[in-house]
């Protein structure tokens, strides 16, 4: 498959155009640091907006969720959705009101999800779930029970119609306030794990593997 995704009447930036991106490698960077997704479709008339976490293999993303849910039984439809992801890596602080911003990157995928009813694939789907919020866990605990299959539904959405937009640098001011004597720059921003906490029914014997304590996200 290509290294570029082809922009779309649907995908291509109107406002500020230089920041946008159809790299694949940079929009799987992005859907691989980040951890939730929102998804937005229209049921029954009613737009809604839902955060929810994924898994990508390859060119594909995977959403889950409960049988139970009407977000992943409407999506089950084929019924069109946008889904979202962004990551902020700072505030950029300005002179002026107007021109404070925020460094970030983003992407915006628009497509028809369809329902993944192998279990191979089901299974592979939930592993990249797992291994996306925390790499190497997926061996360490137990494997999804065949009722834990059935009560899960499992989404795939191709990501074949997308883009990224992503800001950086410093604050871009009016000449005329430069010489305003006000601090301005970027105050970088970034995740950091804390120190892990034992589950009260944790065997005190039972030590956090290595990945969790020196977790840290890209």
């Amino acid at each position: 498959m290509s290294n570029k995704i082809e922009p779309t009447e649907k995908t291509s930036l109107k406002r500020i155009p230089n920041r946008g991106n159809f790299d694949r490698e940079v929009i799987n960077s992005i859907l691989d640091e980040a951890f939730i997704c929102h998804v937005g479709f229209v049921a029954n008339g009613q737009p809604f907006v839902i955060p929810t976490a994924y898994g990508r293999v390859g060119d594909e993303m995977y959403i889950h969720g409960s049988a139970a849910s009407r977000m992943m039984k409407s999506l089950a439809d084929g019924i069109d959705l946008c889904v979202t992801v962004t990551l902020i890596d700072g505030l950029v602080l300005a002179r002026s009101a107007f021109h404070h911003s925020i460094n970030y990157r983003s992407i915006v995928i628009i497509g028809n999800a369809e329902m993944v009813t192998g279990e191979d694939e089901k299974r592979k789907a939930l592993e990249a779930f797992t291994e996306h919020l925390i790499p190497g866990r997926w061996n360490d605990v137990r494997q999804p029970t065949e009722l834990e299959l059935k009560a899960t539904i499992v989404l795939r959405l191709p990501i074949s119609e997308a883009s990224a937009k992503v800001r950086t640098g410093d604050p871009v001011d009016d000449e005329e306030d430069y010489s305003i004597p006000v601090w301005a720059g970027v105050l970088p921003l970034a995740l950091k794990a804390g120190e892990p906490i034992d589950d009260a029914r944790l065997d005190p014997s039972i030590k956090p593997q290595e990945y969790v304590q020196r977790y840290k996200r890209f």
